[in-house]
């Protein structure tokens, strides 16, 4: 027996939804890596339509870390990243850019193991490395965005490491919101005047610097 986690749509759903959540499924069908949540299946008949993915016992790592805040050694909150980073990797390897990687995004199993979840942003890029993606309006993750991205709805995987950056932040900082309290236009205006988040508590400074590489 194999445990798996289902989502669905939510009741209401329009045509477009529908044809949206598919779509993230096949993108996640064509996915084979230890860091990327693996899709189990798509149940397409009678309604809700339900994408079958794999359990992840720890859910979402944002949460998972503020849960157990301050419990992990740096090695282990590194490992963590290095998973990440591989499933990014892989990703970008495949021609994809996610535009969402953040770490309400990333999901955890039992063995601390990060996988790279959420597709309903991703974008295939082709074959020419200058390609960007696009997106006309629809709302961003400020927080998480490259410049670059919010300034001219441009996506390429160089943003998606400016999220990575980010999520290092996360992770060091136990999921502490990026920012803090800060607004979407003040976040913004201080990146474009240069600001960078500042290294977490006790965060190793060759870690903050690697964050710094990704900005």
């Amino acid at each position: 027996d194999v445990a798996v986690a289902i989502k669905t749509l939510k009741v209401g759903y329009t045509e477009k939804q529908r044809r949206d959540f598919l779509c993230e499924a096949s993108i996640m069908g064509q996915f084979d890596h230890p860091n990327v949540v693996h899709l189990e299946g798509v149940v397409t008949r009678g309604k809700p339509v339900m994408i079958v993915i794999e359990y992840m016992e720890n859910g979402a790592l944002d949460a998972f870390l503020r849960k157990h805040d301050g419990q992990f050694t740096v090695i282990q909150l590194v490992g963590m990243l290095r998973g990440i980073a591989a499933g990014m990797r892989y990703l970008a390897d495949m021609g994809y850019v996610h535009r969402d990687l953040a770490a309400r995004n990333i999901l955890v199993n039992s063995n601390l193991v990060c996988k790279v979840s959420d597709f309903g942003l991703s974008r295939v890029i082709e074959d020419d490395p200058e390609a960007v993606y696009t997106t006309t309006g629809g709302k961003i993750p400020v927080r998480w965005t490259g410049p670059e991205a919010i300034q001219y709805r441009k996506f390429t995987s160089a943003s998606d490491v400016w999220s990575y950056g980010i999520v290092m932040w996360e992770v060091m900082s136990y999921g502490e919101r990026p920012y803090w309290d800060m607004s979407n236009q003040d976040v913004i205006k201080a990146i474009e005047e240069g600001y960078r988040l500042p290294a977490p508590m006790d965060c190793p400074a060759g870690l903050h610097q690697l964050m710094l590489d990704c900005w």
